[in-house]
């Protein structure tokens, strides 16, 4: 027997059997509204963490504040291209959304060089005026969400929903605790966990779950 025939399953047994060991490790603790619940257990199973799940995040109504937004056609905005690459191309088109990331573009490594600073602050600058009322979903660097931040305070920007999970250890917790301190509506992740892959989750749970609820 081959390993792909000893262990391999179709995407449809896979996503099943995942999710049920995801709900069956969460712990008991967790007080969650059901659309909460089904973003984190996608967050937990893109990271393969279940502790993970301590650490998320929302602010009240931010499901149904991203729910909404997306179902008016919002962009999705994302600070890099994992991120992008990583929300499901198939829900996407069905609801007609659009992804804006400008990360490796000329315009903004020239900004980053004009402005003495990083591409993650320059992409965020960049794209400045599409994030009024975008879903914006920051999973890479912790200096991308402190500049959107930075334009919400400045009145440069009012995005609808902001999943704000950049990973790593400078700056990182720092920059999801002001965002958790703002007023905005986010999703985030305590501390120096999250990424690229959490934050595609969480895009694509809130998409799924615009589907199930426009399903006949």
């Amino acid at each position: 027997m081959s390993l792909v025939e000893k262990y391999a399953l179709l995407p449809e047994e896979i996503d099943r059997q995942s999710l049920s060991m995801v709900e069956a490790g969460l712990p008991d603790s967790l007080r969650l509204s059901p659309f909460e619940r089904y973003v984190v257990c996608r967050i937990v199973r893109a990271e393969g963490d279940t502790e993970i799940a301590q650490s998320v995040r929302f602010s009240p109504g931010a499901v149904e504040r991203g729910l909404e937004a997306l179902g008016r056609g919002a962009d999705v905005v994302t600070d890099v291209r994992m991120v992008e690459v990583g929300i499901s191309k198939a829900l996407l088109t069905s609801r007609g959304i659009s992804t804006r990331c400008s990360i490796d573009t000329p315009e903004t490594a020239s900004r980053a060089v004009k402005e003495g600073t990083t591409r993650s602050v320059a992409t965020v600058r960049e794209l400045a005026p599409h994030l009024n009322g975008a879903v914006v979903a920051i999973g890479n660097a912790p200096t991308a969400l402190l500049a959107l931040l930075d334009l919400v305070n400045e009145g440069k920007a009012d995005p609808a929903l902001v999943i704000g999970m950049p990973v790593g250890f400078v700056a990182c917790a720092e920059s999801k605790d002001e965002l958790i301190r703002s007023t905005l509506p986010y999703i985030s992740i305590e501390g120096r966990r999250g990424g690229s892959s959490a934050a595609a989750a969480t895009v694509n749970a809130l998409l799924s779950l615009m589907s199930q609820q426009n399903a006949p």
